[in-house]
């Protein structure tokens, strides 16, 4: 019997595997990944490799056996039908009968348009009958304090978001609640609504900055379309640049605020500060 991460070398999939094996013996844990080379140093550890895709359904044929606990990461291939792709570990884990799969998605508050591949694969999974847990995690602080070199650069925060807020904590305090529910017991067909402790406006944000960098850092509101071309100019793809745009759209309305208390409740601890992960971004 094996706790399973898919996307097992990825930002949030990395820190999980990691925070299992100070839990859970090596050889109970399957880490699945796409590029083996990649997942060498948790080989090395006594993880199990597994190869699989979600673009290639028979690459999880007899991946997963009965009495395991899967944590179904989701995908970031935007463009590549995520529901689908997810259907595949779905498919593969009812087949084998797994005890719990556990999906990473989105707060049950989101309404734009990056949640509606979350929604399709919960769907997907209650209609399954396979015991599950809903994650619904929050936004990241990384999705922030990772992208401050243009922030100093230009001295502003730059957002749609107006004075909306957000309940976001670190990938680390989101690890650890699948760690928690993967390794605990009472979590089956239950859906946790996951984010900070401590919401935040963007004024804040730059105001923090502007303390730990010395330098004089200003929110600038824009609207969304504007923000969306900001984005598209910076390179990303015109789809990937309307979804971030709509997500500021959405926080603006107040739907990346969650105050349920489940995240600090699942890792029996407060969740991480801003301003840590933003010192911990200056730091690196």
């Amino acid at each position: 019997m094996s706790i399973v991460v898919t996307g097992a070398t990825g930002h949030l999939g990395r820190l999980v595997v990691e925070q299992l094996l100070e839990k859970v013996p090596a050889e109970r844990i399957t880490a699945v990944v796409r590029t083996p080379e990649k997942a060498a140093d948790l080989a090395g550890r006594g993880v199990r490799i597994a190869v699989a895709d979600y673009n290639a359904p028979e690459t999880f044929d007899g991946l997963f056996a009965a009495g395991d606990r899967v944590l179904l990461i989701s995908g970031n291939e935007f463009d590549k039908g995520r529901v689908q792709q997810h259907r595949v570990v779905i498919d593969a884990a009812e087949a084998a009968g797994v005890a719990l799969l556990a999906y990473t998605s989105a707060p049950g508050s989101l309404t734009a348009a990056l949640a509606d591949d979350h929604r399709g694969t919960e769907e997907a999974l209650l209609a399954s009958g396979l015991p599950y847990t809903l994650l619904r995690n929050g936004w990241y602080h990384e999705n922030y304090t990772e992208q401050l070199a243009p922030v100093l650069e230009h001295g502003a925060v730059v957002q749609a978001a107006g004075e909306g807020r957000i309940s976001s904590a670190s990938r680390a305090d989101y690890a650890a609640a699948a760690v928690a529910v993967l390794t605990g017991e009472g979590h089956e067909n239950r859906t946790y609504e996951l984010g900070g402790d401590q919401a935040w406006g963007f004024a804040e944000f730059a105001a923090e900055v502007s303390r730990q960098t010395g330098k004089e850092i200003d929110y600038r509101p824009v609207s969304v379309e504007e923000y969306q071309g900001i984005l598209a100019g910076a390179g990303l793809p015109g789809p990937l640049a309307a979804i971030l745009a709509g997500v500021d759209a959405s926080i603006e309305k107040g739907e990346l605020v969650v105050d349920s208390g489940d995240l600090s409740r699942l890792t029996g601890r407060p969740t991480t500060p801003l301003a840590d992960s933003v010192a911990a971004a200056l730091e690196g």
